[in-house]
């Protein structure tokens, strides 16, 4: 009983471990920020440990731009927030006017819910009640000197540089991606019901809410590369290329459960057709499972492309006792089989050629390059 509960207690440790080194490292920063604070500025310390637990980012890329961010946010916040004291004496208009002001700064140079939320306290702060206009700049100082160090110390907070979690995001997702097709296959094998299929989309669904992450993770790794001496530029520039032919294949993926489900309510599709869909399937699993494991995929997705070609032949001839409507459900699932074929080997033009786009305007930190508008003016 006794190593049982070892057990547990390990494999507890071992599941949470990045978390747990997260929250080490947080912890390691602002204990190291309150050293600084102390010895930069008298009784600083206090003052810096709160703006570096405040401000300590996961992200590497995202702790550079957001600690930037952050450190412009609450120089905004501050200076209203000493404007607003200056005019109305510290009391409850001024205190309205810091966190209304600090959040609509927050929010204009796009840093997120928590940073909306950290601005003005930090701004709050910074003031302090009834405090002097010398010891307000002392403490602004301070706030800074928290934040640097935050972000300096989110480079360690992740054991992995960015294109090593590139790499595992698109090992995590292409697995996930294969036990949904796997599990289709199954069900698709036996008589698949509505319960069933709707399970399928729940998580064909949950699978494309990832794309953000790895989009996100993949822009990271190829622009931190260019300054990180443990990334390599051209490495990154691949895994960016494969983390858009692997949200190409996600795609497909939740698109096929979608299908699946509407089979399921429709009805009508023959048990020799159900067996060459799942004999598909399992072949787009086995597939798609090797994109994360193997380097020369082309094999691979010829073997699915020969599968969709078997299962297209195998439908054509049977159009004339299937219902039409089913007939083209089934034709979009082999579409959607030649689509992650294409996406695996990365040969469609529309990996390769289409310029994908940057992140979303509402993620980016200060969405315009203003001193590339006020340079070029």
């Amino acid at each position: 009983m006794k190593l049982d509960w070892y057990g547990e207690f390990i494999n507890a440790i071992r599941l949470r471990r990045y978390w747990i080194r997260q929250v080490l490292i947080a912890g390691l920063a602002s204990a190291v920020a309150w050293q600084v604070g102390n010895l930069v500025i008298s009784n600083g310390g206090l003052i810096a440990a709160i703006a570096c637990a405040l401000s300590i980012r996961i992200s590497t890329y995202k702790s550079f731009r957001e600690g930037f961010g952050q450190i412009i946010g609450t120089a905004i916040g501050a200076s209203v927030a000493l404007l607003a004291v200056g005019i109305f004496d510290f009391g409850n208009i001024a205190i309205f006017t810091t966190v209304v002001l600090g959040a609509f700064a927050a929010r204009a140079l796009h840093l997120g819910e928590v940073a909306s939320v950290n601005v003005p306290v930090t701004a709050l702060i910074v003031i302090g009640p009834g405090i002097s206009e010398n010891k307000a700049f002392t403490r602004l100082g301070e706030t800074f000197i928290g934040a640097i160090i935050a972000v300096i110390f989110s480079f360690y907070a992740h054991p992995k540089t960015p294109t090593g979690r590139t790499l595992e995001l698109i090992g995590s997702y292409t697995k996930r991606s294969a036990t949904l097709l796997s599990d289709m296959a199954e069900g698709v094998a036996s008589t698949f019901d509505t319960a069933s299929a709707g399970r399928w989309l729940a998580r064909g669904r949950n699978l494309v809410e990832t794309i953000p992450n790895l989009r996100g993770q993949a822009l990271e790794a190829k622009r931190s590369s260019k300054w990180l001496p443990n990334d390599n530029l051209a490495v990154a520039e691949v895994l960016y290329l494969r983390a858009v032919s692997t949200e190409h294949i996600i795609v497909q993926v939740r698109s096929i459960s979608r299908t699946l489900f509407d089979l399921s309510i429709d009805g009508g599709v023959p048990e020799r057709i159900r067996r060459e869909v799942a004999l598909a399937l399992s072949s787009a699993s086995y597939a798609v499972a090797d994109k994360a494991e193997s380097e020369d995929l082309e094999a691979t997705a010829n073997d699915l492309r020969a599968s969709a070609s078997v299962l297209r032949d195998s439908l054509m001839k049977q159009t004339n006792v299937i219902n039409s409507e089913v007939v083209v459900k089934l034709a979009s699932i082999i579409s959607n089989l030649d689509v992650i074929a294409d996406s695996l080997d990365e040969s469609s033009p529309a990996i390769t050629d289409v310029l994908t786009p940057d992140e979303p305007a509402d993620q980016k930190i200060i969405k315009k390059n203003w001193f590339r508008k006020l340079w070029r003016s």
